[in-house]
């Protein structure tokens, strides 16, 4: 029987120290990471009220964003992807 597509992304996963850091000690699923990011970054008003699609990070979403003070949505998904295993 072949695999659901969506499989993947409900599939628990390792979380780095970094992101753990972030949303908590995993392993969670892909899309729960992504969630507790969001609520990360809204509880701590990281989004850049002009550009809403902007994350600007805080000292724990730089060492997950690779450094960077600034992402957007779409960049920030494949930089979290780094720190899943």
């Amino acid at each position: 029987m072949p695999e659901k597509k969506g499989s993947a992304f409900m599939k628990p996963m390792k979380v780095s120290d970094d992101l753990a850091a972030v949303v908590g000690a995993g392993p969670m699923p892909r899309s729960e990471v992504v969630k507790a990011l969001w609520v990360y970054i809204k509880k701590h008003d990281l989004q850049d009220p002009k550009a809403k699609r902007n994350i600007v990070a805080d000292e724990k979403l730089k060492k997950v964003f690779g450094g960077k003070a600034v992402v957007d949505m779409f960049e920030m998904t494949k930089l979290v992807s780094k720190h899943l295993s």
